[in-house]
């Protein structure tokens, strides 16, 4: 039957108007109200006008005639549906799915190395293809509800396995905090020693961000591949455990033990000697591998010069195996220096130099480089010879990590 067209109309701007204001209950027992009002052929008028299910609107009337014949009407139930109203999740009509979801996300030790997704990314996307090729239909938006459900978020890797730990790891910390305490009790010098990554030199990119004008980044080259011309630099630095003063060389050519001895021997004639004009002995806490490697014949050797060139005795101990992170450098210069120059390419040697020398903390950093111009051989070879020639002791507990060189 065609309904009055003006009817209609006005049904429908009634629900326009409401509809945002209306949950499920209300909407359903507003048309059922309006269907009533209108009489024969209302649920049809009312179905017409705000598209709503006949269905819905049937329901709505069977549930104002029932409370109608009610004798004390209750409070409607705050509930909008009934008990097991509405559509029933996916893991009711597809018990299977969530374990089959789990079976491709889950840890690998646990999961199938068979699966397709072995060795790609695990988007929602990626996931619900599959779940759909096994025979689960559902959406990525699912996808992502039914992990966070499950107890799964989106995680990053951390570092946190250090590989097998010596033996002697611990003993040796407290040898060297021993040996610290020792240093500073009797005001004498205590150093770190690193070299810190490496850096091409040029318009390349710098991680982090700098304030600029909204919309005006600054450009720079798309491939980080090093320019012939300008090379890489190489900071290596040294800090003043007791004095929080660093010192950092920034070398041009390799990075050898001449380097990182040279690079001392700077540190003690621009800042060490002014600091401890009176010092009888310097303990520089080291790395075991890199330039400055507990095994190396040619650390060794270059160490001896450098005491001969200051001439101080100088006390070695290097940090176990697997624990460069925590030396003092690394963590409290070398952190800094990179927030530094966050976002800043590194065109040249001297923006390098200034960046580094202008790094400074709160808690009163103070920082000085310099470029390094020389070139450092490689591949040298250190004979039996020379090295019985050095003036070296080992300590009684870990001979080859902590020892001192003594002038010539």
């Amino acid at each position: 039957m065609m309904h009055d067209a003006t009817i209609i109309q006005g049904l429908r701007i009634k629900y326009a108007t409401l509809q945002p204001i209306m949950d499920e209950r209300l909407r359903r027992q507003w048309a059922a109200t309006e269907a009533l009002a209108v009489g024969w052929g209302g649920i049809t008028a009312v179905a017409t006008a705000t598209g709503l299910s006949r269905n819905t609107i049937a329901s709505g009337i069977a549930e104002i005639e029932a409370r109608s014949l009610q004798a004390n009407p209750v409070p409607p139930s705050p509930r909008v549906r009934r008990p097991g109203g509405g559509r029933k999740p996916l893991t009711e009509i597809d018990p299977t799915l969530a374990q089959a979801l789990e079976a491709l996300v889950e840890p690998l030790t646990r999961g199938h190395p068979e699966s397709p997704l072995r060795w790609t990314c695990k988007s929602t996307a990626r996931l619900a293809e599959e779940l759909d090729r096994m025979g689960h239909s559902v959406s990525d938006r699912t996808v992502a509800k039914l992990l966070y459900d499950a107890g799964y978020s989106l995680q990053s890797n951390r570092k946190t396995r250090e590989g097998s730990g010596h033996p002697d790891r611990n003993a040796q910390f407290e040898y060297i905090n021993e040996r610290v305490r020792l240093f500073q009790c009797k005001g004498q010098p205590v150093v770190s020693v690193d070299t810190k990554k490496k850096e091409l030199v040029g318009d390349f990119k710098n991680g982090g961000r700098e304030w600029r004008p909204k919309g005006q980044p600054q450009e720079v080259r798309v491939h980080d591949f090093q320019d012939p011309a300008l090379g890489k630099a190489i900071p290596y630095g040294v800090y003043d455990v007791t004095n929080n003063q660093g010192w950092v060389s920034v070398g041009i050519d390799h990075d050898t033990a001449r380097f990182a001895a040279e690079t001392l021997r700077r540190w003690w004639q621009e800042m060490g000697c002014k600091r401890f004009p009176g010092a009888q002995k310097l303990l520089i806490t080291a790395d075991g591998g890199g330039s400055n490697s507990s095994r190396s014949r040619l650390w060794k050797m270059a160490l001896q010069g450098l005491a001969n060139s200051i001439g101080l005795p100088l006390s070695i101990s290097h940090f176990p195996p697997g624990t460069s992170k925590w030396n003092k450098i690394e963590h409290r210069l070398f952190c800094h220096i990179t927030q530094n120059w966050r976002g800043q390419p590194l065109v040249s040697h001297e923006v390098i130099v200034s960046l580094i020398a202008h790094t400074t903390t709160e808690a009163g950093l103070e920082v000085q480089a310099e470029l390094d111009t020389n070139c450092y051989e490689t591949g040298a070879k250190v004979s039996d010879d020379e090295m019985a020639s050095l003036q070296i002791t080992k300590a009684d507990f870990h001979g080859d990590w902590n020892y001192t060189i003594a002038p010539s």
